[in-house]
């Protein structure tokens, strides 16, 4: 993970963990499903020292829904942003993605508007996770006009 913050990729670590909270407390989880949240893990480079400092104890991870709007749609940010870390975006990752923002009460098609987004503002050689809130405010106005 190239170009983050410590503060940026602990933001992306704790939205992971939510989501893998999500899928935790399902009945059952599909295992092309968990292929993929392991995936992720491994991209960021969870280590037990992660768990710790976020006070997480698997047995007990819970999903926590984020409080407002814009906490939503930085945690689907975060996730979008995790699934492109690789520069492989694999169908079963956007269907998680999709489920997720669907968990938190948008439309599916958030998650394809934010990959476009996120692709866009790298072949534009932007930075687009300098400013990541700014960056979920603006595109809450354009996505509520």
């Amino acid at each position: 993970m190239t170009g983050l913050t410590k503060e940026q990729t602990q933001s992306l670590k704790k939205s992971y963990l939510n989501i893998v909270g999500l899928f935790l407390n399902s009945q059952k989880i599909e295992s092309r499903y968990l292929r993929c949240l392991l995936k992720w893990g491994f991209q960021l480079h969870l280590s037990p020292e992660d768990l710790k400092a976020a006070n997480v104890d698997l047995s007990h991870l819970k999903f926590s829904d984020p409080e407002d709007k814009v906490e939503k749609v930085e945690a689907i940010y975060h996730l979008v942003y995790m699934i492109c870390l690789d520069k492989v975006v694999e169908d079963v990752e956007l269907e998680v993605a999709s489920l997720y923002a669907e968990r938190l009460g948008f439309k599916h098609s958030l998650v394809c508007d934010l990959l476009k987004s996120i692709v866009t503002a790298d072949s534009d050689g932007n930075t687009h996770q300098e400013n990541v809130r700014q960056q979920v405010l603006d595109f809450l106005k354009l996505n509520e006009a």
